[in-house]
């Protein structure tokens, strides 16, 4: 058994065809057939049932193909750190998330190339789940992001919580309330943008409501009178799962692809939704945005990194990061990676 042999294994297995591994292997298909019979040969098993089209895993190609897939992603994981440990590149390329950027980024940016002029920064938009695969290919060397992740190579720190506000169109009957309680929000429709979701661990089932999709018109009955859903689900949105603390659940909510697309609806007068303070400066002719009085109703920023290799150009990142939240009076608690 050989990396070669794995690899053909995974392409059949990923697309079903042998003439389509071959083209993304580049390998002729006879090549390609080979090393899967010789590979099948070593192990005594049969992993492809050639006999359908389109092809299909045995029961036993499904189990090997779940576990090596991992072996081999750790195996490129290793091969990738390696060669970045043994010729570190002078340039810090970072990840960050949309709302990252309305916030405090550019700022760290400027300070971090003033204090240390040789850095060379290039800044990637890539959401807080896909920065994890972009760390281990060395897409990127840090990211911010907006959720926790439970990932064995890679290690984060909490910057700081940012405290949400509502967004609502101008012509809402609240716009113009300075100080907004989610319960007097929960009969409009919530506009969801988060692509990624809580880990279920943290979105525990003790809340009293859970996700709901429905795309009806804005029903104005009274809160009463709103179907509550099963308990015995985790809610992992983000933006329900703050709800669902303070045992609310919006009557109903429409889901969009990102967070412009969101501010986009509300400045449509499609319904409301709630954003970090750093994006108050979005739209501001179509939307007001108001202070939610509930102080744990927050947005933490993290920073990611790998493990086993932290890019010799990062401290100086986290020097900038804490002067200009000591600039800006930002409560932090000075955190660096091991």
């Amino acid at each position: 058994m050989d990396l070669k042999q794995l690899n053909a294994f995974i392409a059949v297995a990923d697309l079903r065809s042998f003439s389509a591994a071959a083209t993304q292997t580049g390998l002729s298909q006879p090549s390609l057939s080979r090393l899967l019979k010789q590979l099948e040969t070593d192990m005594g098993v049969e992993l492809i049932d050639r006999y359908h089209r389109p092809l299909n895993l045995t029961e036993a190609g499904a189990f090997f193909y779940d576990k090596i897939s991992t072996v081999l992603t750790e195996i490129d994981t290793v091969t990738s750190m390696t060669q970045r440990l043994s010729a570190p590149s002078s340039v810090l390329n970072i990840g960050f998330v949309p709302s990252v950027l309305y916030g405090l980024l550019p700022e760290i940016i400027a300070e971090l190339k003033q204090s240390s002029p040789d850095i060379e920064v290039t800044l990637k938009d890539i959401s807080s789940y896909q920065q994890m695969d972009a760390l281990k290919s060395g897409e990127i060397d840090i990211g911010f992001g907006r959720f926790a992740h439970q990932d064995p190579w890679i290690q984060q720190i909490l910057l700081r919580h940012e405290r949400y506000v509502v967004a609502l169109p101008k012509s809402h009957p609240l716009a113009q309330v300075r100080e907004q309680r989610l319960i007097d929000l929960a009969n409009n429709r919530l506009i969801l943008y988060h692509q990624t979701h809580l880990p279920i661990s943290t979105a525990t089932a003790k809340s009293k409501s859970t996700k709901l999709t429905a795309h009806a018109p804005v029903n104005t009955k009274s809160l009463s009178n709103r179907v509550q859903p099963s308990l015995s689900e985790p809610i992992t949105e983000p933006l329900l799962h703050l709800f669902a603390q303070y045992g609310i659940s919006p009557f109903t909510t429409t889901t969009v692809s990102d967070l412009q697309v969101a501010l986009g609806l509300v400045a449509a007068g499609e319904g409301i939704t709630l954003v970090p303070a750093s994006l108050r400066t979005v739209r501001t002719e179509q939307i007001s945005y108001q202070r939610l009085v509930h102080e744990n109703v927050t947005s933490p920023v993290y920073l990611h990194t790998l493990k086993d290799f932290v890019h010799p150009k990062i401290p100086a990142l986290l020097t900038a990061i804490y002067h200009v939240y000591e600039q800006r009076g930002i409560t932090y608690r000075r955190q660096q990676f091991t």
